[in-house]
C-alpha cells in the first residue's frame, strides 16, 4: 500500500509530507481547495503524463515521492527484477518535473524510464474517477479480471501448455512441407546428381591417396633407374657381399693368434652382411613394385580429375562428396516417403489441436459460468447505488479454435445499458460521469475477491448522489477497504463517516496582504475535528448544533 507521499513545489503545494495507513481514507475539503492537485501529484509519481504546468509558480522544478510497502512476490517487484533493478524493502517512486517540460523518473534512487515507472505504478495504484481511461475501462484487461474472479489458474495453465504443443506441431508440419516442396522442385537435379555420385563412388581421403599415387607414377621411371643402379652396386664380384666375405675369411685365419680380440669384429661383420642382404631384398621388391605402367597413371589421373570436377560443380571439397551423396539420397527418400511422413505430421497437429480445443473449451465454460455469477453480483450492487434500471453484462465471445491463443478462445468485455431496452455498450461510451464512477465501484466490490492493485483511489465516486445512495457508496468503499487500501475524494458526509482515516484539504494565504499567494494544506483530523468537518459537509458554511448531532449519528452508524 501507499505509506508515504512527499510533494515539493507542485502547483499550490510548497511542501507536504503525508503518512498514510491501510483501510479507507477520506479526502475532503471545499471545492477548489486542491484535492485534484494531490491526485495529480500522486499520478506524476506513478508515471502519469508529464505537465510543466504542475510546477509551482516561480519555481524551476517540482518533485513528488511516493513510498509503497508491498509483499516480496508483488508483480511490481517482478517488473523491476526483469530490468535488473534493485527492489528490496519499500518501493520508492520519485518523479522530478521541471518548468521547461523535462522530467526524470527514479525507483529506489535508480534512474528509470517513465514507461517502466508507469508499468510499476499501474501495478501499485488504480485510480478510478469520472475521467478514468484505464483499469476497468480498458477492454484488453477484462479477460484477465474475469479469470481472476473465476480462479482459472489451472485451466489457463493447461490451455497455455496445449497451445504451445499445437504451435510446435504446426511449425513442424510447415517445416516438413517446405522441405518437401523444395525437394520436389529439385527432384530431377537430385536424381541426376545422385546418379553421378553413385557412379563415381567417392570415398573420404581418396583425393590425397590418388594425388600421392599419381606423383609416384609420374616419377617411377627415373626412380627405377636409380634403384637398378643401386642393385648393380650391391651385386657382382665387387659387390658389398663379396668384400665383406673376403674380409671375414682373412680375419678368421688370424683368430687363433688374436686371443679373442677379433670375435666382436667378426660378429659386427656378420650383422652387416645380414643387413646388406635384407636391404638388397627390399631393394629388389621396390624395383618390382615401381615398374612403370602408363595405363595405371592414366587411370589415377582420370579419377582424380573426375573427383575434383564433381566437387567444383557442387561447390564442396572432394572429401565432402560422400556426405553430399548421403544427403541427396535422404532428400530423394523424403520425397518418396513424403506422403506418409506428411500424414504423421498432420496427425500430430490434429491431436495437439484436439487437446487445445478441449482445454480451451473447458476454460471457456468456466468463464461463461463465472460471467453469469459476476453479472448477478454486480446487479445486486447496482440497486443500492441508484442504478437499479441499469443492466450489466459480461460478454464472453468464443472464437474458432484456429483463432485461439495461449489465453484461450474467448474475447471478454464488460457492457452496460443504463435504461431498460437500451442497447448494451462499453462502460466508457454509455455511462455518464457519475454513473460511471458508481458502475466501477459496483464492479470493484464484485471483483474484490479477485485481487487488484494494493491501493485503490476513487475520485468523487459519489458525485451527484446523496442520502441513501451516498450511504451505500460509503458501505461499499468500506467493504473494499478490507482487502485493499482505499483512498476516496468525496463531498459526501455519508462516505466520509465510513472512513478509518480522514484528511482535510484546505487553501490558505501565505501572508496577510490582500493579494498574498495561497497554498494548499493537508491536515489529519482527530475525532473531534472529524466530527466538525462532517458537520460542515452537512450544513455548509455555518455549522450548527443540529449538524454536529447529525455528524455524530453518521459516525456512530458507521462504527
Amino acid at each position: 500500500m501507499l505509506v508515504a507521499l512527499s510533494i515539493r513545489d507542485i502547483v499550490l503545494i510548497d511542501e507536504l509530507d503525508l503518512i498514510l495507513e491501510g483501510g479507507l481514507c477520506a479526502l475532503t475539503g471545499e471545492t477548489g481547495a486542491g484535492k485534484s492537485i494531490l491526485l495529480d501529484a500522486l499520478g506524476l509519481a506513478v508515471g502519469a503524463r508529464a505537465d510543466a504546468g504542475l510546477v509551482a509558480q516561480g519555481r524551476d522544478k517540482g518533485a513528488v515521492t511516493a513510498v509503497f510497502d508491498v509483499p516480496g512476490a508483488h508483480p511490481a517487484r517482478a517488473l523491476l527484477a526483469a530490468q535488473e533493478l534493485e527492489s528490496e524493502g519499500d518501493l520508492i517512486l520519485r518523479r522530478v518535473q521541471t518548468a521547461d517540460g523535462r522530467t526524470r523518473a527514479f525507483i529506489n534512487d535508480q534512474p528509470v524510464s517513465v514507461g517502466l515507472m508507469r508499468d510499476v505504478g499501474e501495478a501499485l495504484v488504480e485510480v478510478h474517477g469520472q475521467h478514468d481511461e484505464r483499469g476497468l475501462l480498458d477492454v484488453s484487461g477484462h479477460r484477465a479480471l474475469l479469470d481472476a474472479f473465476a480462479r482459472t489458474e489451472a485451466e489457463l495453465a493447461k490451455v497455455r501448455e496445449t497451445h504451445k504443443g499445437m504451435a510446435d506441431a504446426l511449425a513442424a508440419l510447415e517445416a516438413h512441407r517446405t522441405r518437401l516442396a523444395r525437394a520436389e522442385a529439385e527432384r530431377d537435379f537430385l536424381t541426376h546428381s545422385l546418379g553421378e555420385l553413385e557412379e563415381l563412388g567417392p570415398e573420404i581421403g581418396e583425393e590425397e591417396k590418388l594425388a600421392e599415387r599419381r606423383s609416384l607414377l609420374m616419377h617411377a621411371e627415373k626412380i627405377s633407374e636409380e634403384l637398378v643402379a643401386a642393385q648393380e652396386a650391391l651385386a657382382g664380384d665387387a659387390g658389398l657381399d663379396a668384400r665383406i666375405n673376403l674380409a671375414m675369411r682373412r680375419l678368421e685365419r688370424a683368430v687363433p693368434q688374436a686371443g679373442g680380440r677379433l670375435e666382436p669384429v667378426l660378429a659386427a661383420l656378420e650383422r652387416t652382411l645380414a643387413e646388406a642382404s635384407e636391404a638388397e631384398a627390399l631393394l629388389d621388391d621396390t624395383v618390382r613394385g615401381l615398374e612403370f605402367d602408363p595405363d595405371e597413371l592414366e587411370k589415377a589421373e582420370t579419377r582424380l580429375f573426375a573427383l575434383r570436377a564433381l566437387a567444383r560443380k557442387h561447390n564442396v571439397q572432394v572429401d565432402d562428396l560422400p556426405a553430399l551423396q548421403d544427403r541427396m539420397a535422404r532428400e530423394l527418400a523424403d520425397i518418396d516417403d513424403g506422403a506418409s511422413a506428411l500424414t504423421r505430421y498432420e496427425k500430430a497437429l490434429a491431436e495437439t489441436r484436439a487437446a487445445y480445443a478441449k482445454a480451451a473449451e473447458a476454460l471457456s465454460d468456466k468463464r461463461m459460468k463465472a460471467a453469469e455469477k459476476l453479472d448477478k453480483i454486480v446487479a445486486k450492487e447496482l440497486v443500492p447505488l441508484k442504478l437499479d434500471k441499469a443492466t450489466f453484462h459480461t460478454r464472453v465471445e468464443t472464437l474458432p479454435v484456429e483463432e485461439g491463443g495461449p489465453e484461450g478462445i474467448d474475447r471478454v468485455s464488460f457492457l452496460i445499458s443504463t435504461n431498460p431496452g437500451a442497447p448494451l455498450g462499453p462502460l466508457i461510451k454509455i455511462a455518464s460521469g457519475g454513473e460511471l464512477s458508481r458502475f466501477i465501484l459496483a464492479l470493484k466490490v464484485a471483483l474484490a475477491s479477485a485481487g487488484s492493485a494494493p491501493t485503490l483511489i476513487f475520485d468523487e465516486v459519489d458525485s451527484g448522489v446523496g442520502g441513501a445512495v451516498a450511504e451505500a457508496v460509503g458501505v461499499r468503499l468500506a467493504e473494499l477497504a478490507r482487502s485493499a487500501q482505499v483512498i476516496v475524494v468525496t463531498h459526501s458526509p455519508q462516505v466520509a463517516a465510513r472512513a478509518h482515516h480522514h484528511l482535510r484539504i484546505s487553501k490558505s494565504s501565505k501572508g496577510k496582504a490582500k493579494n498574498a499567494p495561497v497554498a494548499t494544506q493537508v491536515a489529519r483530523l482527530s475525532s473531534g475535528d472529524r466530527r466538525e468537518e462532517i458537520a460542515r459537509m452537512l450544513a455548509g458554511a455555518t455549522v450548527t448544533d443540529e449538524a454536529r448531532a447529525a455528524a455524530d449519528r453518521l459516525i456512530g452508524s458507521a462504527e
